[in-house]
């Protein structure tokens, strides 16, 4: 199993960005994997069942379609009758209605935002979020959907409440010593959105080249084992491009139902492009679910060092933006505003592939990661079952905690989830190492 196989179409959360290369193609009639413990997933906008055909475009909101007006707003409400997503779930008649004529400043509304998930219903077992941000005002425009999407999505979090920030690696306990035996790669990953330019659902193809052009003016002054270089994917060859999604460290073109019904492929490839650090564990999206994706990975156990580097980096990208008259968006309630309502808060997601092959049979396995607030994944993907035990295990929570607590929580469940892999391979019993509910 490679322990290299984070990026690529994966890195963003798992499913990543629509392409079903290696992969097995998704139907209706398909059956989710599953093992012990295993419940209903829930997917961000990125994470993603792979489309039925990989060829297929799909059209997004027809929101310019000014003689929708001639039609009254139940006229025009979608059909939600077999969805299974959080938009459909909060989406009422009256509250269509009541959006139906709302627009941001930039111009995105309500049919903008749900199309997505209008066009995809999801399926019985995996619920996605069905709906975007096109800009950052977009929360604050359509509070009536997004809160309650927000509240269901991350665990009851409160209109009221606040969020926090914490991106100090000191503050991280321990981390350094995660089985090598065990853990074959660490990860951690978020992303960012600049304030002033409108989210790639909605940007404009200036915007989305002059988002290129700040981010590539501003990676490049990284120094030290950051430095790198951008490979912007209009200017590469078939070959190049192929070696660096092969060697999982490149997006290939959306092709997931999921992002293309939102816009987020349109103009492909103009103003996207990958950067990365000489060694390759400090990379950078630029332009695809969100104007930046962040991700530091690595062979191995060494989550601290991972993070260190994770904070580094992404501390002194902020400070160039800012050194530019640029900031990223953020707020006290919802932090770092992202393109997809799963994403808010952190957008951060830490991870490892790490091998149980008994406790991954085991009957308490999905219980036990619940209580850790840890979810499990093949390496595949979401979608996909572990293969020779390999499971790809990360937090569960984006919104609602700090940088470094979500960590630790990863950090501690994976030296409790070893100590249980441990203790069955030499047949003894796990009930005593049982967590409580964190």
């Amino acid at each position: 199993m490679g322990a290299w196989l984070w990026l690529g179409i994966k890195a963003a959360g798992g499913r990543g960005y629509g392409s079903s290369r290696g992969r097995s193609v998704w139907k209706s009639s398909r059956q989710v994997p599953s093992t012990p413990g295993s419940s209903a997933t829930l997917l961000s906008c990125s994470e993603t069942l792979a489309p039925c055909s990989q060829g297929a475009a799909m059209p997004f909101s027809n929101s310019h379609n000014l003689l929708k007006k001639n039609y009254s707003a139940e006229d025009e409400y979608p059909d939600l009758s077999a969805h299974n997503n959080h938009m459909a779930k909060v989406l009422t008649k009256e509250l269509y209605a009541k959006l139906r004529d709302r627009k941001t400043p930039s111009g995105f509304c309500v049919d903008d935002v749900i199309q997505t998930g209008v066009d995809n219903p999801g399926h019985p077992y995996i619920m996605t979020v069905g709906c975007v941000a096109g800009d950052e005002e977009s929360y604050d425009v359509f509070p009536e959907l997004f809160d309650p999407i927000i509240e269901d999505r991350h665990g009851g979090y409160k209109p009221t409440d606040q969020h926090k920030t914490d991106l100090n690696p000191d503050n991280l306990q321990g981390g350094d010593d995660l089985d090598p035996n065990y853990v074959l790669s660490s990860r951690v990953r978020t992303g960012r959105s600049i304030r002033g330019f409108c989210l790639p659902p909605h940007c404009s193809r200036g915007e989305r080249r002059a988002i290129e052009k700040l981010s590539v003016e501003a990676l490049s002054s990284l120094e030290g084992d950051l430095n790198g270089k951008y490979y912007a994917l209009k200017n590469m060859t078939d070959a190049e491009q192929q070696q660096l999604i092969d060697d999982h460290f490149l997006f290939d073109k959306p092709v997931s139902p999921l992002l293309l019904a939102s816009g987020m492929a349109r103009d492909w490839p103009d103003g996207r492009g990958i950067w990365h650090n000489d060694n390759k564990t400090f990379l950078v999206w630029v332009n695809e679910e969100d104007h930046l994706r962040v991700i530091s990975m690595q062979k191995g156990g060494n989550m601290r060092e991972v993070f260190n580097r994770f904070c580094t980096g992404l501390t002194q990208i902020e400070t160039l933006f800012k050194s530019k008259n640029y900031e990223f968006m953020w707020n006290p309630h919802l932090g770092y505003i992202l393109t997809c309502p799963s994403n808010l808060g952190t957008g951060l997601r830490a991870g490892v592939h790490i091998k149980l092959p008994n406790l991954g049979k085991h009957e308490k396995f999905g219980e036990i990661l619940k209580r850790l607030r840890l979810q499990k994944r093949g390496t595949g993907g979401v979608d996909t079952a572990a293969v020779g035990g390999v499971f790809d295990v990360s937090n569960a929570d984006r919104l609602g905690f700090s940088e470094v607590e979500l960590v630790q929580m990863v950090v501690d469940g994976v030296k409790l989830l070893i100590e249980m892999e441990k203790s069955l391979e030499k047949g003894q019993s796990i009930d005593d190492l049982m967590p409580a509910q964190k």
